[in-house]
C-alpha cells in the first residue's frame, strides 16, 4: 500500500508537469472507484488550471483555478488517494493506456496524469470547501515532518493510555504517516519496547521517537526521489521502495545492533517486529 513517503515523493514527482497548466480534457474510463468518480469531473477540470499540489497524510490535493493562479485560495480543489495499489503516473498524450488506467487528465502542454489502480481502493474527489468540515481531513493528527509534532506532544496526548505506544503512534488521530514499518522503524531507533504503554512513556523518550519518525519518514523519501524518479511513462508501473529495514519484516534474523533474535507479536492486529535486547 503506498504510505506518505510514495504519496509525498508522488506529488513531488508529478508537480513540475501539471503545476500552473490549463486542463484540455478529462478522460474517465472506470467510475467506480471506492467514492464514484464526480459527474461533473470533467465540466468543472476543462479550462481550468491546476494550482500548486499539496499532500494532506496520505491524500493529494490539486488546488483547480478556473482563472489563473494569482497567490489567491483555489476555487474548488480535487482530493486523491491512491487506495491499495493506486498510481499517478505522468504520460504524454498519445501513450495507449493500459488495463487499470481509470482516470485521464490531460493538460496543455501535452501531458497526462494518469491514475492507475487494478484494485480500484483509491479515489477522486472532491475535497469539501472548508477543509476542517471534510469529515475525511478534519480529525487528522500533525504531519510528522512539521515542527507542530514533537515529544511534547506525543507526551501530552498519551498521558493516562494504556494502549501501546505502537498502535498509539499509528493513530492518524495523533499523527499522520506513521504506518506500521515505519512506526517498527522508528521505535526500534529510539529503543522504546512497541509493547509499553503509551502513558508509561516519559518525555524524553518521546522527544526521541518524535526525532526517530522525523528520521525514518524523511529518509523513506530521500530514498523515494531515487527509486521513484521517473514518473514520465506511459507504461511504468510504480516501483515503490526498496527499504532499508532494521526490523519490520525480519523476524528470527539478528538484530543488526546488538544480535539478539528478533520477535514478532501482534499489537491492535497488525504484526510489529522487535528486539528484546535493544528495545525496552
Amino acid at each position: 500500500m503506498p504510505e506518505l513517503p510514495e504519496v509525498e515523493t508522488t506529488r513531488r514527482g508529478i508537480a513540475p508537469y501539471i503545476e500552473g497548466q490549463e486542463v484540455t480534457e478529462v478522460l474517465v474510463r472506470q467510475p467506480r472507484l471506492r467514492v464514484p468518480v464526480p459527474d461533473d469531473l470533467a465540466e468543472r477540470l476543462v479550462g481550468a488550471r491546476i494550482g500548486v499540489l499539496k499532500r494532506r497524510a496520505k491524500y493529494l490535493q490539486i488546488p483547480i483555478h478556473s482563472t489563473p493562479p494569482s497567490g489567491g485560495s483555489a476555487d474548488a480543489t480535487l482530493l486523491w488517494h491512491l487506495g491499495m495499489s493506486g498510481s499517478l503516473r505522468i504520460a504524454q498524450v498519445g501513450d495507449l493506456p493500459k488495463k487499470h488506467d481509470h482516470v485521464d487528465v490531460v493538460t496543455a502542454n501535452g501531458y497526462v496524469l494518469r491514475y492507475h489502480d487494478p484494485r480500484r481502493f483509491g479515489f477522486v474527489d472532491w475535497q469539501a470547501e472548508d477543509e476542517a468540515q471534510d469529515k475525511r481531513l478534519a480529525h487528522l493528527g500533525p504531519e510528522p515532518l512539521s515542527d507542530a509534532f514533537n515529544g511534547k506532544w506525543l507526551y501530552t496526548r498519551s498521558r493516562n493510555k494504556r494502549v501501546a505506544v505502537k498502535p498509539f503512534l499509528m493513530d492518524n488521530q495523533i499523527v499522520v504517516g506513521a504506518g506500521n514499518i515505519y512506526a517498527a522503524e522508528a521505535l526500534f531507533m529510539a529503543g522504546i519496547d512497541p509493547r509499553r504503554a503509551a502513558g508509561r512513556v516519559s518525555r524524553a523518550r518521546y522527544d526521541a521517537l518524535a526525532l526517530a519518525v522525523k528520521e525514518v519518514l524523511a529518509a523513506a523519501i530521500t530514498q523515494g526521489g531515487t527509486t521513484l524518479r521517473d514518473f514520465v511513462s506511459g507504461q511504468g508501473e510504480p516501483g515503490y521502495f526498496a527499504q532499508r529495514l532494521n526490523v519490520y519484516g525480519r523476524h528470527g534474523q539478528p538484530c543488526l545492533r546488538c544480535g539478539a533474535e528478533l520477535r514478532r507479536i501482534t499489537l491492535g492486529q497488525r504484526a510489529s517486529v522487535f528486539c528484546p535486547g535493544c528495545q525496552r
